[in-house]
């Protein structure tokens, strides 16, 4: 019976009737579509499989578009990719760069500290008192593209949102010494200048021979401090009263001035802003202004550093009546006057 079955299909496809061809016809084309859909299905499948193992593998990376900002401002902008951590989800948060340059004792530490209590700023503190990092314009730079990418991690670090980070850099710690080598950078970099000087240099300098002095004494429990959180520290550290080398002032306070002014005309090309301790003291909203500089969100702003010497001057120095001789009738002489009351 299934020989017979085998048989009558055999004759309908390969030998059909002589008037029979459009049957044959209808068989073989309808025979050739089956065949040619299971084909395709099948390499449509593979192409699919294909495709999507392909796009699990690429990786869409999206550049930071700037945020729209005047031409003048648009090299000021910047994205840091850090190597020690990624930014995340601020990696497309802009960050400026800025530098505070001072001398000692010019109340840098404690404008620093009020910076850096805004959440957004990062001033990372004299990087360049370590020798090494200023022993020649080579080292600076490899420091100054660590720090402006975010790869020196100080206590002044922020998190991954940092929008300004810069550095306190004090003149005598080879900036004057490769003046143009830096402004190359700075303006190369679009690094924005915080130039703070003091007014009164002869405190300034009563300062530094105190803070010299308790290098040695100690006077803080064996321990030296620069800087004092405390009313208490300020007052044991204000009881040494210095005594000023009368000969020397006037040409002590003429080499300060020459360093300040010529740090001024090295770097009057770059965007800048100056200030004085002075007027920080007695106007506070100075401090809007540096923010406006740095184009970061007004906050107020605090600290915890306590002043170590107040009041008068003649009170602060152990030779008073020499410095006020030497003072009197030279440029120098509205020294003597209390310039602020703290």
């Amino acid at each position: 019976m299934a020989d017979d079955v085998y048989s009558y299909v055999k004759d309908a496809l390969l030998k059909p009737p002589r008037n029979s061809p459009l049957l044959l016809r209808m068989v073989v084309l309808t025979f050739s579509m089956v065949c040619g859909v299971y084909i395709c299905s099948i390499c449509l499948k593979q192409s699919s499989a294909n495709s999507a193992g392909r796009l699990l593998n690429v990786q869409v990376v999206r550049p930071c578009e700037k945020p729209y900002v005047e031409p003048s401002e648009r090299r000021f902008i910047h994205f840091p990719k850090p190597e020690t951590f990624n930014r995340a989800e601020c990696a497309c948060n802009p960050v400026r760069f800025f530098a505070i340059l001072s001398t000692q004792r010019s109340g840098s530490g404690w404008f620093e500290t009020l910076l850096n209590s805004h959440i957004n700023i990062s001033s990372n503190g004299e990087i360049f008192s370590v020798k090494v990092r200023k022993s020649n314009i080579s080292t600076i730079v490899e420091t100054l593209d660590k720090l402006y990418n975010l790869d020196i991690n100080t206590s002044a670090s922020k998190n991954e949102c940092t929008a300004a980070v810069g550095l306190k850099w004090m003149l005598n710690q080879g900036l004057i010494q490769h003046h143009d080598q830096i402004l190359e950078y700075f303006n190369r970099r679009g690094v924005s200048l915080i130039f703070l000087f003091r007014r009164n240099l002869l405190r300034r300098m009563i300062s530094i021979l105190a803070n010299s002095f308790d290098q040695n004494a100690k006077l803080l429990n064996g321990t030296h401090k620069s800087h004092v959180h405390s009313s208490h520290e300020a007052e044991i550290l204000a009881k040494y009263k210095p005594t000023i080398n009368a000969t020397m002032l006037i040409p002590s306070l003429k080499q300060v001035e020459q360093m300040v002014t010529e740090a001024l005309g090295y770097f009057k090309s770059t965007r800048h802003i100056v200030l004085y301790y002075e007027d920080i003291i007695k106007n506070r909203t100075k401090l809007l202004d540096v923010q406006d500089f740095l184009k970061v969100p007004r906050m107020e702003l605090s600290s915890r550093q306590v002043k170590i010497h107040r009041g008068s001057l003649s009170s602060q120095v152990e030779n008073w009546a020499d410095i006020e001789k030497t003072l009197k009738g030279t440029p120098y002489e509205s020294f003597l006057r209390s310039d602020y009351e703290m």
